[in-house]
C-alpha cells in the first residue's frame, strides 16, 4: 500500500473518530443523572450556558472543560499524523459530532466550546483572540450569544492571517455556529435576548 493510500485511510479513520468523540455530551449525561432531559429544560441547548442555568455552576464547569477537551484532543492528534490541511477537517468533524450527534438523534449543542477547543489545537493565538472577542462582547452586552456570534464572524478573518490551512473548514464551522444562533439573533434584534444570569431557569 502506498504512502498516500495509507494517509487517506488514516484520514478517514480520524474523521470518523473525531465525529464520534464529538457525540459525547457531558450536559446530557449530567442531566440524565438527575432525571432530567437537558433538551427539555431551560433553553433546550446542550451547552455550557444552559447547563449553568439548569444544573448549576459545577455541572457547567464540567460541561465546559469536557466540550473544550473533546474539541482539542482529536485535532491535536491529527496534526501529528496528517498534513495540516487534512487535520483541519478533523476540527470540522468533531464540531459536527457535537452539533449533530448521531448517538443523540442529531440533537446536540451549538458548538461554541468545542469549536474553541479545536482552535486551541490549531493555533492558540487565534483561539485566545476569539476568546477575547467573546469576553469583551459579553462584558459589554451581558449576552453570551452575542459574544459567540461576533467571534464566529471574526474567525474567517483571523484564520486568513494566522492559520490559512483551517480557513475552509473553519468557515463552515462559523456559518453553522451562526445558523445555530439564529433564534438568538432574532431576539437580539428585537431587544428580547436575556442577559447573562447565574440563576437557574432563565431561558437563552
Amino acid at each position: 500500500m502506498s504512502g498516500i493510500a495509507s494517509e487517506n485511510i488514516l484520514f478517514v479513520i480520524l474523521l470518523i473518530a473525531s465525529y464520534l468523540l464529538g457525540n459525547i455530551s457531558p450536559s446530557t449525561l449530567l442531566a440524565r443523572a438527575r432525571g432530567l432531559d437537558i433538551k427539555k429544560e431551560g433553553s433546550g441547548n446542550a451547552g455550557t450556558t444552559n447547563a449553568l442555568r439548569v444544573l448549576g455552576k459545577k455541572a457547567a464547569l464540567i460541561t465546559l472543560v469536557v466540550d473544550i477537551g473533546k474539541g482539542f484532543l482529536p485535532v491535536f492528534i491529527a496534526l501529528r499524523l496528517l498534513p495540516p490541511e487534512k487535520a483541519a477537517f478533523c476540527a470540522l468533524a468533531v464540531f459536527l459530532g457535537h452539533v449533530w450527534p448521531v448517538l443523540l438523534k442529531f440533537q446536540g449543542g451549538k458548538g461554541v466550546a468545542t469549536a474553541f477547543g479545536t482552535l486551541l489545537a490549531v493555533n492558540w493565538k487565534m483561539a485566545l483572540l476569539c476568546l477575547a472577542i467573546v469576553v469583551i462582547v459579553v462584558a459589554l452586552t451581558r449576552m453570551v450569544s452575542a459574544g459567540s456570534i461576533m467571534a464566529a464572524l471574526a474567525f474567517p478573518v483571523l484564520s486568513h492571517f494566522l492559520a490559512p490551512h483551517v480557513f475552509l473548514p473553519g468557515l463552515i464551522m462559523a456559518a453553522i455556529l451562526i445558523f445555530k444562533h439564529r433564534s438568538n439573533i432574532g431576539r437580539i434584534l428585537r431587544g428580547e435576548e436575556n442577559k447573562l444570569s447565574f440563576g437557574k431557569g432563565t431561558k437563552e
